[in-house]
């Protein structure tokens, strides 16, 4: 038995999935008292499945740029 995977539909799935974890980060910023989520957006939203597999995770995951400059 052979499943076809339309990948149009995927495509919506993910986006849809995508936009959910980042409006839930951008209501978790906005509803911060930490200055930390608040100024910084030192935080992260993310969708699991059952099983606890990363579905979709919103970028709101603050990077330090001398880690990937070499200083």
């Amino acid at each position: 038995m052979t499943h076809s995977v339309d990948p149009i539909l995927v495509e919506v799935i993910g986006n849809a999935f995508f936009s959910l974890v980042e409006e839930m980060g951008e209501a978790l910023v906005r509803a911060s008292y930490s200055s930390n989520i608040k100024e910084r957006r030192d935080c992260s939203a993310a969708l699991f499945d059952g099983d606890g597999r990363t579905l979709a995770q919103a970028e709101h995951i603050p990077f330090t740029w001398g880690l990937f400059s070499g200083s």
